[in-house]
């Protein structure tokens, strides 16, 4: 009896201490969101066509300064879209839309992606708050820049990197939120969403998707946040809900058929990811700051 009450005490003390972490980490990931989260690697960081975008008319003239922007609301039809319920079919469509035969990725289309990951990300609740809400600031920005009076050089990637470069854009001093540096940090991104689905789908019906989680954050999005924030993270991913959950939010049917679609959806976001990466490291890019 005094056994099984001294494992009764233990086992409380250690939920109470597993809660103080999870309050302690999901505190310091919201003071760290208003922040770019995925700008370049840190000193102490261990490497391990659904239409035309929305937004407010934004000129890119390298001859001149940026336009002060107006002090008003962004446009409501952007935030209501990534605050809708997720659907992997949704994804799927936006995603296979990407890339032309050209082999080009089309801006539309893939911000529209974005759009249904970031809402797969609300409905993971404040875990994932200090990744969804800087994915959201920078699809709006691309938003901005889509429907800019330059919007004709924001119809693909490479139209853009071919006019950020000839404008000089990213080396202006002041334009921190140039096209090519906005979209590296979602390519980033992208790229942890991409390890993690595909973890979901081959992982054993009782595996930890925390462990799933951890693994795919360390080999992408951790060798660009500070220790601090990877320390938080990886304290918040404990928490997360088991295999079958995550399945569930696809809104697919059956786990069975959330895994066959997963299967089908992430070889074009693999695409799209690859084009990306290689164009990228093409101009040198990937390590923009």
């Amino acid at each position: 009896m005094t056994n099984y009450f001294r494992n009764s005490l233990t086992g409380t003390a250690k939920r109470r201490e597993d809660l103080a972490c999870f309050t302690a980490a999901i505190s310091i990931l919201f003071q760290y969101q208003a922040e770019d989260l995925s700008r370049g690697p840190t000193s102490s960081a261990v490497p391990c066509r659904a239409g035309p975008c929305r937004a407010v008319p934004t000129p890119l003239l390298s001859s001149a300064p940026p336009p002060r922007r107006r002090n008003r609301p962004r446009a409501a039809p952007c935030r209501a879209a990534m605050a809708g319920a997720f659907s992997l079919r949704e994804v799927l469509a936006a995603f296979q839309a990407c890339v032309t035969e050209r082999r080009e990725v089309l801006l539309g289309p893939y911000l529209s992606g974005w759009r249904g990951l970031i809402r797969f990300l609300h409905t993971l609740g404040a875990i994932f708050s200090f990744i969804s809400k800087d994915a959201v600031a920078k699809v709006q920005l691309m938003e901005d820049y889509c429907r800019g009076e330059q919007r004709e050089q924001y119809v693909s990637l490479q139209a853009m990197v071919r006019y950020e470069l000839a404008q000089g854009l990213l080396d202006a001093p002041g334009r921190p939120d140039s096209g090519c540096r906005t979209v590296l940090r979602l390519h980033r991104a992208l790229r942890w969403l991409q390890l993690f689905l595909e973890g979901l789908r081959t992982a054993r019906q009782d595996s930890r998707t925390s462990t799933i989680c951890t693994d795919s954050y360390n080999a992408s999005l951790a060798a660009y946040h500070p220790w601090v924030v990877r320390k938080a993270a990886t304290v918040a991913f404990r928490t997360l809900p088991p295999r079958d959950a995550f399945l569930q939010i696809m809104n697919v049917g059956t786990a069975e058929e959330a895994v066959a679609m997963l299967g089908e959806a992430l070889p074009y976001i693999g695409d799209v990811y690859d084009i990306t990466q290689q164009l990228f490291a093409q101009h040198e890019l990937l390590d923009l700051p």
